[in-house]
């Protein structure tokens, strides 16, 4: 059976999903595209509900719920639909102390940088991401950027008082622009790396809680670089001894 009507019950809860509002009530977010649905059961996320278009030829379960392709586009957030969309449980992650190194997200406000600055932070090793006032990692947009990043670490939600309490005793190494040049800094054994939102920087008071301050030096010429471009670098240079050492 072909779905086909856009007031199906379930295809308009699936549409909801693209909202804040309605993800955090139904705790549960979209993942579209055949790898990122491959990926995502490859994870251990707990898939609700499979969608594919008529016109997908793919793999897909038995258990998948056809649609026609006018419905899918509904349902899709790309510009081009690939014809294959899960809806996903949220992880409840409650807050807890850092057993490695980890990030610390503090105002980050553009999915597409929430996104690309998880997607960095899987690639580089960085587990376990706190995030403060910070836009909706499991947004389409945010998702997408991650390109399955988002799957493979632990994500957690808190206030800022909140997280800095759990971060209580590993040292915060804010992104700063006055800060030491982070080529130069021999970085602790655990640290936290805290980046700040892309037009405000850093709070007070998660600035007030670091001990260290680092800079990415830059020419005279360029005032600023991207959040997550700078957290990429970041992310990268504080491991490089992990990295030279090790043979992948």
């Amino acid at each position: 059976m072909i779905l086909t009507s856009k007031n199906n019950p379930l295809i308009k809860e699936t549409i909801s999903l693209k909202e804040k509002k309605f993800r955090k009530e139904k705790k549960c977010f979209l993942v579209e595209g055949a790898k990122m649905a491959s990926e995502c059961r490859k994870s251990g996320l707990k898939v609700e509900r499979v969608f594919v278009s008529e016109s997908y030829r793919g793999e897909a379960d038995d258990s998948a719920i056809r649609v026609s392709d006018e419905v899918f586009a509904r349902l899709s957030d790309e510009k081009t639909p690939q014809g294959i969309l899960c809806v996903v449980k949220i992880p409840e992650k409650p807050l807890c102390p850092p057993r490695e190194s980890c990030l610390f997200l503090d105002g980050i406000s553009d999915p597409g940088n929430m996104g690309a600055i998880i997607r960095t932070a899987n690639a580089a090793g960085y587990r376990e991401l706190y995030l403060a006032e910070c836009t909706d990692p499991y947004s389409p947009k945010s998702v997408r950027a991650s390109m399955s990043g988002i799957f493979f670490v632990n994500l957690y939600t808190g206030e800022r008082k909140e997280i800095l309490s759990a971060l209580a005793g590993v040292p915060i190494l804010a992104a700063d622009m006055d800060g030491e040049n982070i080529f130069s800094f021999s970085p602790p054994a655990k640290y936290v790396l805290a980046i700040g939102n892309e037009a405000n920087g850093i709070s007070e008071e998660v600035f007030k809680a670091a001990e260290y301050t680092l800079k990415i030096p830059m020419q005279a010429s360029q005032e600023s670089l991207n959040a997550a471009v700078s957290a990429g670098i970041a992310m990268y240079v504080l491991k490089r001894e992990q990295f030279i050492k090790s043979n992948r």
